[in-house]
């Protein structure tokens, strides 16, 4: 296969040479499809990947990717970038790390079908489930749609830097249909014909399918349900079948939390499993390994197989590493809603590292933070009460360290005197990783090498103040391909461009091959990876959010436009939105 490729680029050299929009010269092509990578030029022209070989025709553009690999740009198939494509042109963080196509609207959460004078029902979704400001999303959406075809026109006519596909949410169907009532009630029959004539519609239009939530994990701010968690599963059931009446498209789930009983797990697989079967339309969901059940992961991944025995599609989508919630002086501590710490959080930082530094006020704080958590239900990202065994310091990029209780064993120290100490010797540039799941590596590994599973789950556009994941394929390179050698180049560039785009319908992304759209990454295995994050305020109305960009990637093309130079836009706004 690889020899054809080459010997077809030699053979359009001895004829009369292309002329190309740009040429990638003296790279290692790593082409997606799991093969060895190969010595190899890329031609570019009108968007498309035009030849692959040893080529010398003339081009606009000509990149020297000597020392460098030239791969397939990545795909990340569970993001929330929604909202944030209004005011983000070029799909940042994820873009930073080799993304360079998205799937938005997961768990639900979309902005369409929505009028405008009903946006807060659908903010009321998104704000503190998805961790967005209210406030951002006000002052950054320019509203033009009330139906999600409309939606999808308005998407098509921004300027961006990525490829973006979406799904329709169910809370915004909901809320549509219902209004305020879809957060309490039932929907009717009619009501539910509804909810299947608007998804028909939606896909229609190029939806990539249809998504929910049903996990106790997504609230409103004001500690309700999110619109989609109220509705009865033969909701649920119907609108999936009328997905599968187009033909086309995914079911994403947020799914249910069965507990430990055998029983429960095994009703709720049943109904997933069935679902898949007689509606015909794949299905996928996110899965963690947690510490607390380190085993609980293992019947779903079964399930996936029995899925496929049965005759439906059924994928897991899985980290690269821990889901970790990043605690930090400069965004969110596990103490900021405490006695005591309440008051002095909402202190500028610099008053706050004056009054670090006084002994008695130090020292109340710390017996502050002793005590027995006895607040409100912690969910999603949240900062939780901390286990100190189990939260680790992260002043670089290397992963694996001793945790604050260890260090603090070994100083003498109470592990929130570290925490402060350690914030001030570096002017609060200084993160603390606490892990929500996927603790143990080796299930992380494991996950990421069962054949029904995709390497995805960024979250990317949201928790925009309390993680950051859009790091996760970055990290894939970096730790489990150059520092663990647990998996080859080959393997872990599969897992993140031709298993992704292929899951999510993307048919002409995901591979180098002539004919295929010209998404490239240039980056250097032996320097790549993610950057120490920083705090920034520059979303709509100054919010705060999580930035982080990469080393080692030299180009991001998008569509044949080289869109990201080192972490620099160049300008180029060549993404697509990409219809089903």
């Amino acid at each position: 296969m690889i020899l054809g490729v080459g010997v077809k680029g030699v053979k359009e050299n001895r004829g009369k040479p292309m002329a190309y929009d740009l040429l990638v010269k003296n790279g290692t092509v790593i082409d997606g499809s799991g093969n060895p990578g190969y010595r190899a030029d890329v031609g570019v022209a009108d968007g498309k990947i035009v030849a692959i070989g040893r080529l010398s025709g003339k081009s606009k553009q000509t990149v020297d990717a000597e020392g460098h690999v030239v791969s397939p740009g990545f795909v990340d198939g569970h993001t929330h970038m929604d909202a944030q494509v209004f005011w983000d042109p070029i799909g940042s963080c994820s873009s930073y790390h080799g993304v360079t196509s998205v799937v938005m609207g997961n768990c639900g959460f979309t902005l369409a079908p929505c009028k405008q004078e009903d946006a807060d029902l659908v903010f009321k979704n998104l704000e503190r489930a998805e961790d967005l400001s209210r406030d951002a999303m006000l002052e950054g959406i320019d509203w033009s749609w009330e139906t999600f075809p409309q939606f999808l026109d308005a998407i098509d006519d921004l300027p961006k830097g990525i490829n973006y596909a979406g799904y329709i949410g169910h809370s915004a169907i909901r809320t549509y249909v219902m209004g305020e009532r879809a957060f309490i009630d039932k929907a009717s029959e009619d009501e539910v014909r509804k909810m299947q004539n608007i998804v028909k519609e939606a896909m229609g239009a190029g939806a990539i399918g249809f998504s929910t939530s049903r996990t106790f994990n997504h609230l409103t701010a004001d500690d309700l349900p999110v619109a989609s968690r109220i509705a009865h599963w033969d909701e649920v059931r119907a609108i999936v079948n009328a997905v599968g009446e187009t033909g086309k498209g995914l079911f994403e789930i947020a799914g249910e939390a069965p507990g430990r009983d055998p029983e429960r797990i095994r009703e709720y697989h049943q109904r997933l499993l069935n679902l898949a079967v007689e509606s015909g339309v794949p299905q996928t969901w996110g899965m963690f390994s947690v510490r607390a059940a380190p085993d609980l992961w293992r019947p779903y991944f079964d399930l996936l197989d029995e899925t496929a025995r049965a005759g439906g599609r059924m994928y897991a989508q899985v980290h690269s590493r821990a889901l970790s919630s990043l605690l930090s002086f400069q965004s969110n501590t596990p103490f900021d809603n405490w006695e005591y710490w309440s008051e002095f959080r909402q202190l500028p930082l610099a008053e706050q590292a004056v009054k670090l530094r006084d002994p008695v006020i130090k020292a109340k704080l710390i017996e502050v933070a002793s005590r027995e958590y006895t607040g409100p239900r912690v969910v999603g990202a949240e900062a939780r009460p901390p286990e100190w065994d189990f939260i680790y310091p992260m002043e670089d990029m290397v992963y694996d360290k001793p945790s604050m209780a260890q260090l603090a064993r070994e100083q003498g120290k109470h592990p929130v005197e570290l925490m402060i100490d350690m914030s001030l010797e570096r002017d609060f540039h200084m993160f603390f990783r606490q892990p929500i799941a996927n603790e143990n590596q080796d299930h992380v590994l494991e996950m990421m090498k069962h054949p029904r599973s995709v390497v995805t789950f960024s979250d990317s556009g949201a928790h925009v103040s309390q993680i950051m994941d859009s790091s996760l394929q970055t990290h894939l390179l970096s730790y489990w391909v150059r520092e663990k050698q647990a998996l080859t180049l080959e393997e872990a560039i599969k897992q993140i461009t031709y298993n992704t785009a292929t899951m999510w319908g993307l048919h002409d992304r995901g591979l180098l091959r002539e004919g295929m759209a010209a998404d490239l990454v240039v980056f250097d295995p032996s320097t790549v990876g993610a950057r120490m994050p920083d705090v920034v305020h520059d979303l709509p109305s100054g919010a705060r959010r999580l930035k982080q960009t990469a080393d080692g990637i030299m180009h991001t093309v998008v569509n044949g436009e080289i869109m990201l130079t080192n972490n620099e836009h160049t300008g180029a706004v060549p993404g697509r939105l990409l219809r089903s």
